[in-house]
């Protein structure tokens, strides 16, 4: 009898020593939660034993328990690294349809070059739907969504409009100023000759497919006289020039002041004829005004306002997240779009998940179904963005019990030789 009442304590001993090994192991594991192993006595009686005979038939393992309370804070660099403050799991889900569910504390997460974000196994990390303003538009588990980083956002647009206000200086000088263009020369604009013309100024204009081709507008001044002067604008698109509707190929348009300085010509916005520069996919047909707030004064040739109506598709720049778990992708272009909200799931009996490994767990009829919510109401905990949940093993407490077990195995190893030793002796009486 004791023999086997020590065997079943050896045992005992031998499965807390597995555990206590286990959290020892995975003491630097993110979002590991150490376990401990719970055990009961063996009583084996009667209804007519008298109470005060009972003697124990040792121990057998009730339980291996999870301890889910908060690990140490990892900080990190990535905005994909999260942690939950309080309770709650991520959601993640395998690949294909139907694939498995599973709650998991660990919250280091990698966008594929696809776009889907995924954990280490390849799990996809799963969120909210939610609209344009960031509202969770439904919960539950059967509304969640594979978080997916798209790589672009929106749709190009050709440049039609383009508004420019600048500053011209009055006491610009004049082409027969200049020393090259003396007699018997005779001027010629060209925009490889900076020494052709006063000064240009530059914009970003899109084709059809969002293509970024250069606008260059080239200004010299023609005339001075007492009652205003003149300059010529020489427009370019890319590399054609671009002539006034109704203009002369290669002729510019021209801009008059008076002697306020106030633009007195052209006193509408320009159209200009339609062009392919190289590189774009089709004809730009371009309409370029220049407004009110245009003047020519006592001041250096600036740039006021310079705008256009083209768009470009956004490359994916940047993803932030919220403590509530807003994902929100931004765009080269200057767009935004919020992706979803980070599912975090609640159960009523934590202990009750299974174990799936890789710090992972699924539910189970012990622990309950899943509640899925945001990050932030009803008890769930919130999003830390560029942190990680590190494991909640206490060394110290462990490197105690692994003592413990190492004494508590070599007592009942000691008792098993006892019996031994006691059996030998009353076979040899014999």
């Amino acid at each position: 009898m004791s023999f086997y009442t020590s065997l079943s304590g050896l045992n005992a001993a031998q499965t807390d020593l597995n555990v206590t090994s286990n959290n020892i192991a995975n003491a630097n594991t993110v979002g590991f939660k150490s376990s401990r192993a719970e055990f009961g006595d063996l009583i084996s009686s009667s209804a007519l034993q008298a109470s005060s005979s009972v003697v124990g038939s040792g121990t057998r393992l009730k339980a291996i328990s999870q301890e889910f309370s908060q690990g140490s804070v990892e900080g990190t660099s990535r905005t994909l690294d999260l942690m939950l403050g309080g309770q709650g799991f991520f959601v993640t889900k395998a690949p294909g349809a139907g694939g498995q569910v599973s709650y998991t504390r660990n919250g280091s997460f990698t966008p594929l070059g696809n776009g889907d974000v995924v954990d280490a196994a390849g799990n996809a990390v799963q969120v909210l739907p939610v609209d344009p303003l960031g509202n969770v538009t439904a919960t539950g588990l059967g509304a969640l969504q594979s978080l997916h980083i798209p790589a672009t956002n929106g749709d190009p647009k050709a440049t039609s409009n383009i508004d420019l206000s600048m500053n011209f200086p009055s006491d610009a000088d004049l082409p027969a100023d200049r020393p090259q263009f003396a007699a018997p020369n005779t001027y010629t604009f060209n925009p490889k000759d900076p020494n052709s013309y006063n000064n240009a100024t530059s914009i970003t204009v899109y084709d059809a497919a969002g293509n970024a081709i250069p606008a260059t507008v080239y200004y010299v001044r023609t005339s001075s006289t007492a009652t205003g002067s003149t300059w010529d604008a020489y427009t370019f698109v890319g590399d054609k020039q671009v002539d006034p509707n109704g203009g002369t190929a290669g002729a510019p348009l021209q801009l008059s002041f008076d002697t306020n300085g106030t633009l007195t010509s052209p006193a509408a916005a320009q159209a200009y004829s339609s062009v392919t520069p190289t590189g774009a996919v089709a004809p730009l047909s371009i309409t370029l005004d220049y407004g009110s707030a245009t003047k020519q004064g006592a001041f250096a040739f600036s740039t006021v306002n310079s705008d256009q109506d083209g768009t470009t598709t956004g490359k994916f720049d940047n993803l932030t997240i919220d403590p509530k778990g807003l994902v929100t992708a931004s765009y080269s272009d200057g767009s935004s779009i919020a992706l979803g909200k980070i599912a975090v799931a609640n159960f009523n009996n934590p202990d009750g998940l299974h174990q799936a490994g890789n710090t992972t767990w699924t539910a189970s009829g012990d622990s309950g179904p899943p509640t899925i919510g945001e990050a932030g109401i009803d008890g769930r905990g919130t999003v830390a963005s560029g942190e990680l949940e590190g494991s909640n093993v206490d060394l110290t407490a462990e490197l105690v019990n692994l003592i413990s077990a190492e004494r508590n195995l070599q007592a009942n190893a000691k008792a098993i030789d006892t019996d031994k030793q006691m059996v030998s002796s009353i076979i040899n009486m014999q």
